[in-house]
Protein backbone atom coordinates (compact mmCIF):
# COMPACT_ATOMS: atom_id res chain seq x y z
CA UNK A 1 0.00 0.00 0.00
CA UNK A 2 1.89 3.01 -1.21
CA UNK A 3 0.78 6.04 1.26
CA UNK A 4 3.32 8.58 0.56
CA UNK A 5 1.95 11.63 -0.90
CA UNK A 6 2.70 14.75 -3.18
CA UNK A 7 4.64 17.30 -2.37
CA UNK A 8 5.31 20.19 -5.04
CA UNK A 9 6.54 23.63 -4.66
CA UNK A 10 4.27 26.46 -7.01
CA UNK A 11 5.25 30.20 -7.82
CA UNK A 12 2.38 31.72 -7.78
CA UNK A 13 3.38 35.13 -9.58
CA UNK A 14 6.07 37.42 -9.74
CA UNK A 15 6.88 37.24 -6.17
CA UNK A 16 9.52 37.36 -3.35
CA UNK A 17 11.19 33.75 -1.94
CA UNK A 18 8.64 33.35 0.76
CA UNK A 19 5.77 33.83 -1.88
CA UNK A 20 6.45 30.02 -3.12
CA UNK A 21 3.46 27.94 -2.17
CA UNK A 22 3.92 24.50 -0.88
CA UNK A 23 0.77 22.27 -2.01
CA UNK A 24 0.06 18.48 -1.07
CA UNK A 25 -1.65 16.12 -3.44
CA UNK A 26 -1.87 12.55 -4.68
CA UNK A 27 1.20 10.82 -6.04
CA UNK A 28 1.01 11.44 -9.97
CA UNK A 29 0.69 7.86 -12.14
CA UNK A 30 3.02 7.00 -14.75
CA UNK A 31 1.07 7.09 -18.77
CA UNK A 32 2.13 4.97 -21.09
CA UNK A 33 6.26 5.10 -21.98
CA UNK A 34 6.24 7.54 -18.71
CA UNK A 35 8.21 6.87 -15.25
CA UNK A 36 7.26 8.29 -11.90
CA UNK A 37 10.63 9.45 -10.06
CA UNK A 38 10.76 9.99 -6.42
CA UNK A 39 12.78 12.80 -5.90
CA UNK A 40 15.78 13.00 -3.84
CA UNK A 41 17.68 16.09 -5.22
CA UNK A 42 16.96 18.54 -7.15
CA UNK A 43 18.27 22.28 -7.02
CA UNK A 44 18.02 26.05 -7.01
CA UNK A 45 19.70 27.01 -10.76
CA UNK A 46 19.78 30.65 -12.21
CA UNK A 47 17.00 29.92 -14.65
CA UNK A 48 14.16 29.87 -11.68
CA UNK A 49 16.17 32.89 -10.04
CA UNK A 50 14.96 34.69 -13.62
CA UNK A 51 11.50 32.83 -13.33
CA UNK A 52 10.65 34.65 -10.11
CA UNK A 53 11.53 37.41 -11.74
CA UNK A 54 8.91 36.88 -14.68
CA UNK A 55 12.45 37.15 -16.50
CA UNK A 56 13.03 33.77 -18.18
CA UNK A 57 12.54 33.58 -21.54
CA UNK A 58 10.01 30.57 -22.42
CA UNK A 59 9.13 30.16 -19.20
CA UNK A 60 5.04 29.01 -19.26
CA UNK A 61 2.31 31.23 -17.68
CA UNK A 62 1.75 31.12 -13.92
CA UNK A 63 1.17 29.59 -11.81
CA UNK A 64 3.45 26.45 -12.02
CA UNK A 65 5.90 24.09 -10.79
CA UNK A 66 9.22 25.08 -11.25
CA UNK A 67 12.75 23.09 -11.01
CA UNK A 68 15.00 22.83 -13.83
CA UNK A 69 16.36 19.49 -13.07
CA UNK A 70 15.87 16.29 -10.75
CA UNK A 71 17.74 13.23 -9.78
CA UNK A 72 15.78 10.26 -7.55
CA UNK A 73 14.79 7.06 -7.80
CA UNK A 74 12.46 4.87 -10.51
CA UNK A 75 9.27 4.51 -8.12
CA UNK A 76 6.69 3.08 -11.02
CA UNK A 77 6.90 2.30 -14.61
CA UNK A 78 3.94 3.23 -17.37
CA UNK A 79 2.59 0.87 -19.84
CA UNK A 80 6.03 0.25 -22.33
CA UNK A 81 8.67 0.95 -20.60
CA UNK A 82 11.09 -1.45 -19.07
CA UNK A 83 9.74 -2.67 -15.58
CA UNK A 84 13.57 -3.77 -14.66
CA UNK A 85 14.24 0.40 -14.68
CA UNK A 86 12.04 0.63 -11.29
CA UNK A 87 14.55 0.80 -8.30
CA UNK A 88 17.18 2.37 -10.22
CA UNK A 89 18.59 6.09 -9.69
CA UNK A 90 18.20 8.69 -12.45
CA UNK A 91 18.73 12.31 -13.95
CA UNK A 92 16.47 14.22 -16.00
CA UNK A 93 16.83 17.83 -17.04
CA UNK A 94 13.09 19.03 -17.50
CA UNK A 95 13.03 22.48 -17.21
CA UNK A 96 9.93 23.01 -15.09
CA UNK A 97 8.32 20.36 -12.51
CA UNK A 98 11.49 19.10 -10.76
CA UNK A 99 10.75 21.18 -7.41
CA UNK A 100 8.79 17.99 -6.25
CA UNK A 101 8.53 15.15 -4.31
CA UNK A 102 7.51 13.05 -7.35
CA UNK A 103 7.70 13.41 -11.03
CA UNK A 104 6.49 11.86 -14.41
CA UNK A 105 8.87 12.07 -16.74
CA UNK A 106 9.40 10.57 -20.54
CA UNK A 107 11.32 7.44 -19.75
CA UNK A 108 13.00 8.19 -22.86
CA UNK A 109 14.27 11.31 -20.92
CA UNK A 110 16.16 9.62 -18.07
CA UNK A 111 19.80 9.02 -17.66
CA UNK A 112 20.90 6.31 -15.30
CA UNK A 113 23.36 7.66 -12.26
CA UNK A 114 26.12 5.34 -11.66
CA UNK A 115 26.65 3.46 -8.75
CA UNK A 116 28.42 5.09 -5.93
CA UNK A 117 27.48 8.36 -6.83
CA UNK A 118 24.89 9.96 -4.25
CA UNK A 119 21.64 12.02 -5.39
CA UNK A 120 23.20 15.19 -4.05
CA UNK A 121 26.09 14.97 -5.92
CA UNK A 122 24.75 13.94 -9.15
CA UNK A 123 22.27 16.72 -8.98
CA UNK A 124 24.95 19.56 -8.72
CA UNK A 125 26.17 18.08 -12.30
CA UNK A 126 23.05 17.85 -14.44
CA UNK A 127 21.97 21.16 -15.83
CA UNK A 128 25.75 22.81 -15.34
CA UNK A 129 27.24 19.43 -15.92
CA UNK A 130 25.33 19.09 -19.26
CA UNK A 131 25.51 22.93 -20.14
CA UNK A 132 29.85 23.26 -19.50
CA UNK A 133 29.88 19.76 -21.87
CA UNK A 134 28.29 20.45 -24.81
CA UNK A 135 29.44 24.35 -24.14
CA UNK A 136 33.28 23.03 -24.18
CA UNK A 137 33.40 19.79 -26.21
CA UNK A 138 30.74 20.87 -28.47
CA UNK A 139 30.81 24.32 -29.40
CA UNK A 140 34.17 25.15 -28.61
CA UNK A 141 35.57 22.12 -29.51
CA UNK A 142 39.00 22.97 -26.91
CA UNK A 143 41.55 20.70 -27.14
CA UNK A 144 45.06 20.41 -24.81
CA UNK A 145 47.16 22.82 -24.60
CA UNK A 146 44.90 25.39 -25.96
CA UNK A 147 43.82 28.30 -23.33
CA UNK A 148 40.28 29.46 -22.38
CA UNK A 149 38.64 32.63 -20.40
CA UNK A 150 35.91 31.72 -17.98
CA UNK A 151 33.48 34.38 -17.05
CA UNK A 152 32.26 33.26 -13.19
CA UNK A 153 34.50 30.56 -12.51
CA UNK A 154 33.48 29.73 -9.35
CA UNK A 155 29.73 29.91 -10.00
CA UNK A 156 27.50 26.47 -11.20
CA UNK A 157 27.95 26.31 -14.32
CA UNK A 158 31.73 27.71 -14.45
CA UNK A 159 32.76 25.20 -11.40
CA UNK A 160 32.07 22.30 -13.31
CA UNK A 161 33.78 23.83 -16.90
CA UNK A 162 37.38 24.61 -15.69
CA UNK A 163 37.53 21.10 -13.81
CA UNK A 164 36.19 19.56 -17.26
CA UNK A 165 38.48 21.91 -18.93
CA UNK A 166 41.60 21.17 -16.47
CA UNK A 167 41.15 17.29 -16.98
CA UNK A 168 41.21 17.72 -20.65
CA UNK A 169 44.82 19.21 -20.49
CA UNK A 170 43.18 23.28 -21.31
CA UNK A 171 44.76 26.07 -19.81
CA UNK A 172 42.20 27.81 -17.97
CA UNK A 173 41.98 32.02 -16.79
CA UNK A 174 39.20 32.39 -14.52
CA UNK A 175 37.31 35.60 -13.08
CA UNK A 176 35.86 35.35 -9.56
CA UNK A 177 35.65 37.64 -6.75
CA UNK A 178 39.24 37.76 -4.45
CA UNK A 179 37.49 34.95 -2.05
CA UNK A 180 37.05 32.42 -4.74
CA UNK A 181 40.91 32.59 -5.79
CA UNK A 182 42.36 30.17 -3.49
CA UNK A 183 39.98 27.64 -4.36
CA UNK A 184 40.44 28.54 -7.65
CA UNK A 185 44.51 28.23 -7.48
CA UNK A 186 43.92 24.43 -6.10
CA UNK A 187 42.30 23.75 -9.55
CA UNK A 188 44.48 24.80 -11.74
CA UNK A 189 42.73 27.77 -12.79
CA UNK A 190 44.64 31.20 -13.21
CA UNK A 191 42.08 33.73 -11.53
CA UNK A 192 41.39 37.57 -12.33
CA UNK A 193 39.56 39.34 -9.84
CA UNK A 194 36.62 41.49 -12.08
CA UNK A 195 35.95 44.30 -9.30
CA UNK A 196 39.07 45.06 -8.78
CA UNK A 197 41.15 44.22 -11.82
CA UNK A 198 41.53 45.15 -15.39
CA UNK A 199 40.18 41.79 -16.89
CA UNK A 200 40.90 42.60 -20.52
CA UNK A 201 44.41 44.00 -19.73
CA UNK A 202 45.05 41.18 -16.90
CA UNK A 203 43.88 38.67 -20.33
CA UNK A 204 45.83 40.07 -22.55
CA UNK A 205 49.11 39.94 -20.54
CA UNK A 206 48.44 36.10 -19.81
CA UNK A 207 47.41 35.27 -23.30
CA UNK A 208 49.40 37.93 -25.40
CA UNK A 209 47.90 36.34 -28.97
CA UNK A 210 44.24 36.18 -27.52
CA UNK A 211 42.54 33.18 -25.84
CA UNK A 212 40.88 30.06 -27.57
CA UNK A 213 37.40 30.78 -26.57
CA UNK A 214 35.81 32.27 -23.88
CA UNK A 215 32.54 30.96 -21.92
CA UNK A 216 29.96 34.46 -20.65
CA UNK A 217 27.29 33.71 -18.69
CA UNK A 218 26.53 37.84 -18.37
CA UNK A 219 25.60 38.54 -21.44
CA UNK A 220 24.87 42.63 -22.34
CA UNK A 221 27.91 44.91 -22.66
CA UNK A 222 30.55 42.61 -21.72
CA UNK A 223 30.36 40.00 -24.39
CA UNK A 224 31.85 42.90 -26.89
CA UNK A 225 34.65 42.86 -24.31
CA UNK A 226 34.91 39.02 -24.57
CA UNK A 227 34.36 39.03 -28.34
CA UNK A 228 37.88 41.40 -28.51
CA UNK A 229 39.68 38.86 -26.51
CA UNK A 230 39.61 35.74 -29.06
CA UNK A 231 42.60 34.59 -31.15
CA UNK A 232 42.26 34.19 -34.72
CA UNK A 233 40.58 30.95 -35.08
CA UNK A 234 38.95 31.52 -31.57
CA UNK A 235 34.91 30.67 -30.37
CA UNK A 236 32.93 32.79 -27.70
CA UNK A 237 30.70 30.88 -26.23
CA UNK A 238 27.33 33.09 -24.28
CA UNK A 239 24.83 31.05 -22.39
CA UNK A 240 23.34 33.26 -20.52
CA UNK A 241 22.03 37.18 -19.36
CA UNK A 242 23.03 37.55 -15.74
CA UNK A 243 23.53 41.16 -16.33
CA UNK A 244 19.88 41.50 -17.13
CA UNK A 245 18.47 39.36 -14.34
CA UNK A 246 16.43 42.58 -11.91
CA UNK A 247 15.74 44.55 -15.11
CA UNK A 248 12.53 45.15 -16.37
CA UNK A 249 10.81 45.50 -19.35
CA UNK A 250 11.05 42.62 -22.29
CA UNK A 251 12.89 39.55 -21.27
CA UNK A 252 13.31 38.44 -24.88
CA UNK A 253 15.06 42.06 -25.81
CA UNK A 254 18.18 40.70 -24.24
CA UNK A 255 18.23 37.40 -25.82
CA UNK A 256 17.04 38.87 -29.47
CA UNK A 257 19.71 41.62 -29.42
CA UNK A 258 22.42 39.08 -27.77
CA UNK A 259 21.81 37.22 -31.32
CA UNK A 260 21.82 40.24 -33.53
CA UNK A 261 24.69 41.03 -32.45
CA UNK A 262 26.54 37.26 -32.66
CA UNK A 263 24.82 36.83 -36.14
CA UNK A 264 26.40 40.07 -37.10
CA UNK A 265 30.12 39.12 -36.03
CA UNK A 266 29.93 35.44 -37.45
CA UNK A 267 28.91 37.59 -40.75
CA UNK A 268 32.29 39.01 -40.42
CA UNK A 269 35.50 37.78 -42.03
CA UNK A 270 37.57 37.34 -38.94
CA UNK A 271 37.71 33.62 -38.22
CA UNK A 272 36.23 33.75 -34.89
CA UNK A 273 32.76 32.39 -33.86
CA UNK A 274 30.18 33.72 -31.25
CA UNK A 275 27.40 30.92 -30.45
CA UNK A 276 24.87 31.74 -28.55
CA UNK A 277 24.27 28.27 -26.26
CA UNK A 278 20.84 26.62 -25.11
CA UNK A 279 20.66 23.44 -23.89
CA UNK A 280 17.20 23.24 -25.39
CA UNK A 281 18.19 24.00 -29.21
CA UNK A 282 17.37 21.18 -31.37
CA UNK A 283 15.23 19.35 -29.41
CA UNK A 284 11.94 20.53 -31.22
CA UNK A 285 13.52 18.83 -34.48
CA UNK A 286 15.54 15.77 -33.92
CA UNK A 287 14.20 14.87 -30.61
CA UNK A 288 15.87 11.38 -30.65
CA UNK A 289 19.55 12.94 -31.28
CA UNK A 290 18.41 15.19 -28.83
CA UNK A 291 18.21 12.54 -26.03
CA UNK A 292 21.12 10.57 -27.26
CA UNK A 293 23.35 13.46 -26.91
CA UNK A 294 22.05 14.50 -23.50
CA UNK A 295 22.21 10.92 -22.39
CA UNK A 296 25.78 10.41 -23.59
CA UNK A 297 27.07 13.94 -22.47
CA UNK A 298 25.49 13.47 -18.53
CA UNK A 299 26.73 9.82 -18.76
CA UNK A 300 30.62 11.40 -19.42
CA UNK A 301 30.29 14.06 -16.68
CA UNK A 302 28.74 11.38 -14.35
CA UNK A 303 31.98 9.19 -15.11
CA UNK A 304 33.93 12.44 -14.69
CA UNK A 305 32.44 12.98 -11.33
CA UNK A 306 33.39 8.93 -10.52
CA UNK A 307 36.78 9.50 -11.37
CA UNK A 308 37.58 12.49 -9.38
CA UNK A 309 37.67 14.98 -12.52
CA UNK A 310 34.89 17.08 -10.88
CA UNK A 311 33.89 17.43 -7.77
CA UNK A 312 30.57 17.89 -6.42
CA UNK A 313 30.17 21.37 -4.79
CA UNK A 314 26.90 21.44 -2.78
CA UNK A 315 26.51 24.88 -0.83
CA UNK A 316 23.56 23.58 1.11
CA UNK A 317 20.76 21.10 1.18
CA UNK A 318 17.43 21.99 2.63
CA UNK A 319 13.99 20.26 2.43
CA UNK A 320 11.48 21.32 -0.22
CA UNK A 321 9.36 23.38 2.52
CA UNK A 322 12.27 25.48 3.10
CA UNK A 323 12.01 26.39 -0.36
CA UNK A 324 12.23 30.11 0.31
CA UNK A 325 15.33 29.85 2.12
CA UNK A 326 17.11 27.93 -0.62
CA UNK A 327 16.15 30.51 -2.83
CA UNK A 328 17.56 33.33 -0.67
CA UNK A 329 20.79 31.67 -0.13
CA UNK A 330 20.99 31.10 -4.18
CA UNK A 331 20.34 34.32 -4.96
CA UNK A 332 22.78 36.24 -2.27
CA UNK A 333 25.85 35.45 -3.81
CA UNK A 334 27.56 34.27 -0.72
CA UNK A 335 27.82 30.76 -1.97
CA UNK A 336 30.17 28.26 -3.49
CA UNK A 337 27.91 25.77 -5.61
CA UNK A 338 24.73 24.29 -5.78
CA UNK A 339 22.08 24.67 -3.51
CA UNK A 340 20.34 21.31 -3.22
CA UNK A 341 16.58 20.81 -2.56
CA UNK A 342 15.78 17.70 -0.49
CA UNK A 343 12.47 15.83 -0.54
Amino acid sequence: MNTEGLVEVVLPGKVEPEGLEIRHGAVPVAGPGQVVIRMEATGVSFAEQQMRRGRYYDQPAFPFVPGYDLVGTVLATGEGVEPGLAGTRVAALVKVGGWASHVIVDAADVVEVPQGVGAAEAETVVVNGITAWQMLHRRARVRAGQTILVHGANGGVGSVLVQLARAAGVKVIGTASARHHDALRERGVVPVDYRTEDVAARVRALAPGGVDAVFDHVGGRGLVGSWRLLAPGGTLVSYGSASTRDDEGSKQWPVLKLLGRVWLWNALPNRRRAYFFNVWSGRALTRNRFRARLRADLTQVFAALQRGDVTAQIAAQLPLTRVADAVRLAESGTVAGKVVLTP
